[in-house]
């Protein structure tokens, strides 16, 4: 061996790696649009997933899921138990509670907590929703309620990533990085999957992790990516103070130049997403700031939501979130953190409920009145329900049965699913899991769940690990 020419291969090669950002950056040069170098702008590395063609015919292109953080009582909002009100304040049956999973009630003496809030009959398909939501009631006819569903973590972290992830294992890629690994995005200049947070007043705001939005072990450029409502959207989009087009334009130009310079001779795959991450990133830096830009939404639309532009609620994500998907953003998850009620459930859940009613309700008829609603898939949930017995003037954390619904293209609306028992602890009829709920909304986008897999350490995962059947009857 020539050491000369060893050692000429040695610093070229690492000359390349350790200028691997840099380097990465050259993809600015082919992204970059008509408005830097008269060049059409290349396709986004995420644009196009795994599923050429989809295992069967899609019935929507994306999802928007509301996710109330922290456990939203089924007991306040969407199964009403006439029975658990006349026994409240009597011992709850050792029957139904003994072996099962308790939090923060072990040792405790069980007694019922009736409803606290009454529940109406809306719609004409008349659905029973509690009064604590008039804006939902607007749309009834619209909405399946799954009165049957059940997890398997009883805490907050455990039960969101279980939720999110299909299984309670740190570190497995999150539902929307399956969606889009498998799809792709339709967005050329946002990412496939975009996260929004706000938080509430009422409740105790647990916190969220950024790992409940992660890839794992899927390529990175599939992770959501969350934006900020209030002040910047995303943290260091723009360019710096003194930096010009002219300058940067020099950079990518220069870098654009090492890119060529057998880049062959590097073979890893992180770095080629490292650069479609910079592709994004620039993209971002065009397109972000249009997209967080509502002075040109009609007023009626701004009353409609009912929220100030930019003003972080969750109002304002909802609306976002409609901009989101006109853009072609594939998942889109917002997070409402304030449904942790422990006490003072009867004026938190009300309080909580005030927060978020409007912008879902407005939601769902902006969406219908663009022809959207029947290409989107909506979801509300929460990580798990509340107990039936009381934890003081509030509920403790519930897993045996709460409830979640769903809205949208292929959804049967108007309709329910599913029932608890008489006291609402245990889901009885038609009991939905977490893996079903996954496996119905990637059949939805037209993916067989059993079939979109990813090779990992030696085996086969998937978003519904080994479990996971679709809904068939709440479907149209």
């Amino acid at each position: 061996m020539n050491p000369i020419q060893s050692a000429e291969q040695f610093h070229r090669r690492a000359f390349l790696c350790r200028a691997g950002a840099t380097v990465g950056t050259a993809a600015l040069a082919s992204l970059v649009d008509s408005r830097l170098f008269g060049a059409p702008a290349a396709k986004s590395a995420t644009a196009s997933g795994i599923l050429q063609p989809l295992h069967h015919a899609p019935k929507v292109k994306r999802i928007i899921q509301f996710y109330m953080a922290g456990g939203p009582s089924h007991l306040e909002t969407f199964d009403y138990k006439p029975k658990l009100k006349e026994m409240n304040g009597q011992p709850m049956p050792e029957s139904i509670t003994k072996g099962q999973p308790i939090a923060q009630l072990q040792g405790a003496k069980l007694n019922c907590f009736g409803p606290q809030w009454d529940f109406k009959t809306v719609g004409k398909s008349g659905q029973s929703i509690s009064e604590i939501f008039p804006g939902l009631h607007e749309v009834a006819d619209e909405m399946c309620i799954i009165r049957s569903f059940h997890t398997e973590a009883i805490n907050h972290d455990p039960a969101h990533t279980y939720m999110n992830t299909g299984t309670t294992i740190s570190g497995r890629p999150s539902m929307g990085s399956w969606v889009t690994y498998g799809l792709g995005s339709e967005s050329q200049d946002l990412p496939g999957f975009v996260v929004l947070t706000s938080t509430g007043r009422f409740g105790q705001s647990q916190p969220i992790s950024a790992r409940q939005w992660h890839s794992g072990f899927l390529p990175s450029h599939h992770q959501g990516i969350e934006l900020r409502s209030k002040g910047d959207p995303v943290l260091y989009v723009k360019n710096p103070k003194g930096v010009t087009t002219d300058r940067q334009r020099d950079v990518i130009s220069t870098v654009r130049q090492l890119n060529s310079l057998q880049n062959s001779v590097v073979d890893d795959p992180e770095i080629a997403t490292r650069i479609a991450q910079y592709e994004m990133a620039f993209q971002m830096q065009l397109s972000v700031p249009d997209l967080m830009d509502v002075s040109k939404e009609p007023q009626h639309i701004l009353d409609q939501y009912g929220s100030k532009p930019g003003d972080g609620t969750f109002s304002s994500n909802c609306l976002l979130a409609r901009r989101l998907a006109e853009r072609g953003v594939r998942f889109i998850q917002l997070y409402h953190r304030d449904w942790d009620h422990h006490g003072s459930i009867k004026e938190h859940v009300r309080g909580t409920a005030a927060e978020v009613d409007k912008g879902m309700a407005a939601l769902i008829k902006d969406l219908k009145a663009r022809d959207m609603l029947k290409d989107t898939l909506i979801l509300w949930n929460g990580e798990f329900g509340r107990t039936p017995m009381a934890q003081g003037s509030g509920r403790d954390h519930h897993m045996k049965g709460y409830s979640v619904w769903l809205a949208g293209g292929g959804i049967k609306g108007g309709t329910s699913y599913g029932s608890t028992d008489e006291l609402g602890y245990h889901a009885a009829v038609d009991v939905v899991h977490v893996n079903d709920l996954h496996a119905t909304m990637l059949h939805l986008l037209g993916i067989d769940h059993r079939r979109l897999t990813f090779r990992f350490q030696g085996r086969d995962f998937r978003l519904t690990d080994v479990a996971g059947n679709v809904i068939k009857p709440i479907l149209s």
